[in-house]
């Protein structure tokens, strides 16, 4: 049986915990067995992305601790996956540099950031599978998320998932692979900018005539369905994870 740690993430942590409730749903159909280190935090990607390097590296080293005796790691998070893979090797070796750590300990990080899997690129390419038996009949669209697009870089792999799915009607986003206007501390110093790409998002969104609105990311569903929300598109927010768990038990 396949071992995996769920990395739950901040953000589904504290605000969004049926996403990661869904993954586990959804790696336990699959035959794997999961489990929870609780000693996991943060991914550090917020104090990485702000120059605050120092404050970042005790993330580095907790994910170490918490996820290195597993075979593999799962999140449900494009964005913070990919802050593991890339920041965090990074920050490594800025300690290797100030003599902190050994070069035997920058191993391990690059070890743990390798064997670190946002949930479609787990199912797909470790798992081997596109259909895992869920069943959703309704009219979606799907955002890729900046962060998992280009960082991450799972590609075609959450269309591979949704064309699986039976009963539901994949409709194409216009300028999909534009960004929504969130990106962390992107929106917080530059609000009127991202206040107009979200509504140029929510705008394609609600053009579509779906009735989920679907992503990898939670923060970037958060950013667009305030917008839809205001505008009254009726256009529901969801987790890719979340449309996976659900069966026809469950309609």
């Amino acid at each position: 049986m396949t071992t995996v740690a769920l990395f739950a993430t901040c953000i589904n942590d504290t605000m969004f915990p049926s996403t990661p409730k869904a993954v586990v749903k959804v790696l336990r159909r699959l035959g794997c067995d999961v489990d929870f280190p609780r000693e996991q935090t943060c991914c550090g990607q917020i104090f990485t992305n702000t120059g605050y390097f120092d404050e970042a590296t005790s993330s580095v080293q907790t994910y170490l601790r918490a996820f290195e005796k597993y075979d593999y790691v799962v999140g449900p998070s494009g964005s913070c996956i990919g802050a593991i893979r890339h920041q965090h090797p990074m920050l490594a070796r800025r300690l290797l540099e100030r003599g902190e750590i050994s070069e035997r300990v920058v191993d391990r990080i690059d070890q743990i950031a390798e064997k670190s899997y946002d949930f479609p690129e787990f199912l797909i390419d470790v798992l081997g599978v596109s259909d895992v038996g869920s069943y959703f009949p309704h009219r979606v669209t799907y955002h890729p998320t900046c962060h998992s697009l280009r960082i991450t870089k799972v590609g075609d792999r959450p269309y591979q998932l949704l064309k699986a799915v039976r009963g539901l009607s994949l409709v194409d986003l216009p300028d999909a692979d534009r960004c929504c206007g969130f990106g962390g501390t992107f929106s917080v110093k530059n609000p009127d900018v991202s206040t107009a790409m979200a509504a140029d998002k929510a705008r394609n969104v609600a053009a579509t005539g779906a009735e989920y609105l679907v992503a990898g990311d939670n923060s970037c569903l958060m950013n667009i369905s305030g917008v839809l929300d205001r505008t009254k598109a009726g256009i529901k927010p969801i987790h890719l994870a979340e449309i996976l768990a659900h069966t026809e038990g469950d309609a």
